[in-house]
């Protein structure tokens, strides 16, 4: 969802005259019988895909027909606009009413948001995701409400795999016995492992998740230097990219957008990648044949998949608090939540919608990502010092995959930022 991920991605801004922590509109609401709610998000668009903000548009014309007294004003800004903006607001005391964004965690450790059950009625706050609301909470309670999410799964090409016979691998002996295969046939990358500064936390926790490890342990307390998460790396080390399987470009050196570029093209074999992969394939020009399966684990077993989320907060402010709640309940609608996830390839955040985009073939290149929600696993949002922890796996991992690399000090180094 960075997405970076991360997956796995964030909003921002704030409005004209707008109000602060206690009361947006304040007197002018009084007078004229409305309320006024602010909202800032972020734009998904790109070049070839519509911006967020018609989307927007008609959550709000169908809102206001329900809701003729209560206006909002959104304004949608680009993802690396959202953080700075939404914190020059808040230190303004302008807070937006709400805000759709990559984390929750330091506004909720300060206080300034409801929790989801102080805004959202009974049915809404039940219909999401369990494993997505529960990364939603801090201190057991929920303050991060999803508004998106998507999975990472690994892409193959099919004609490369055809033509050495090959099926997906369900294990590690299986994905290395690949490699090798599809190396000897003279593919340049037989499986590209983007572990480069771009985004190297998402790639990370693939890997470490498939060989039962991750960035917490099961109390969702960083475990970054656990057994698991060594043996991953040095696996990764000496048996696919020791070998030569991993392509010309060492993986600390490859980025996820060169990767992915790789396999569109098809220099590259397989390439783990979000969801939005299946975007890029409809509109690049070489029309890779692709499939997508979840990231083998060690032995076959079943282990989570990582996800990213994007979240939906609401600041407090007890004038705004009904206004919040019944915008919040319409956005959550079926409607609305599969519109968004169906325009930008990403994943619905209720049950019931991902239920329904699964029964329909409409949506049948988000089959597989829709098969892997209800055992997610995010990047640790709720731990207030995790950008800077993600920065350290994005500095440093790459090392650990070196031919004089040490997986475990490398580990031991980043965790040290993580205490």
């Amino acid at each position: 969802m960075r997405h970076n991920a991360r997956t796995i991605v964030a909003v921002t801004a704030a409005l004209g005259l707008t109000a602060g922590l206690s009361g947006c509109g304040g007197d002018a609401d009084a007078e004229s019988g409305t309320v006024s709610l602010t909202v800032v998000a972020t734009n998904y668009g790109d070049s070839v895909h519509k911006n967020s903000e018609g989307y927007w548009d008609r959550v709000v014309l169908a809102f206001r027909a329900e809701h003729p007294g209560i206006d909002v004003d959104v304004q949608v800004h680009d993802p690396d606009e959202v953080d700075k903006k939404v914190a020059e607001l808040v230190e303004r005391g302008e807070a937006p009413d709400i805000v759709q964004t990559d984390g929750y965690s330091e506004y909720a450790a300060r206080d300034l948001l409801y929790s989801a059950d102080e805004v959202l009625s009974v049915p809404v706050q039940a219909s999401f995701v369990r494993s997505l609301a529960n990364a939603g909470e801090l201190d057991r309670a929920q303050y991060g409400m999803p508004f998106t999410a998507s999975t990472r799964l690994l892409y193959y090409n099919k004609d490369l795999f055809a033509r050495a016979g090959l099926k997906p691998p369900t294990t590690w002996d299986e994905l290395t016995a690949d490699a090798r295969v599809l190396k000897a046939q003279g593919v340049k990358y037989p499986i590209a492992v983007p572990l480069g500064p771009e985004e190297a936390e998402a790639e990370t926790l693939m890997w470490l998740l498939a060989g039962d490890g991750g960035y917490t342990d099961s109390t969702n307390r960083y475990d970054i230097a656990s057994a698991a998460n060594v043996a991953t790396l040095t696996w990764l080390k000496e048996d696919l990219i020791g070998e030569g399987l991993t392509g010309p470009v060492p993986p600390g050196d490859l980025n996820r957008a060169d990767a992915v570029e790789a396999f569109l093209t098809g220099e590259a074999a397989m390439v783990n990648a979000p969801l939005s992969l299946i975007r890029q394939i409809d509109d690049s020009s070489d029309s890779v044949p692709y499939g997508a399966v979840p990231l083998p684990s060690r032995d076959g077993d079943e282990t989570p998949t990582m996800g990213t989320a994007d979240w939906v907060v609401a600041f407090r402010n007890d004038d705004h608090r009904t206004a919040i709640g019944q915008f919040l309940d319409f956005l959550y609608t079926d409607k609305y939540v599969t519109e968004q996830a169906a325009e930008y390839e990403l994943l619905p955040v209720t049950t019931s919608a991902a239920d329904a985009m699964r029964a329909d073939k409409a949506h049948k290149p988000l089959w597989n990502g829709l098969d892997t929600l209800q055992n997610l696993r995010l990047y640790p949002v709720a731990e207030t010092n995790w950008s800077e922890v993600a920065a350290e796996i994005r500095r440093r991992i790459g090392k650990a995959v070196t031919p004089d690399g040490n997986p475990r000090e490398v580990l031991e180094s980043i965790a040290k930022t993580a205490r």
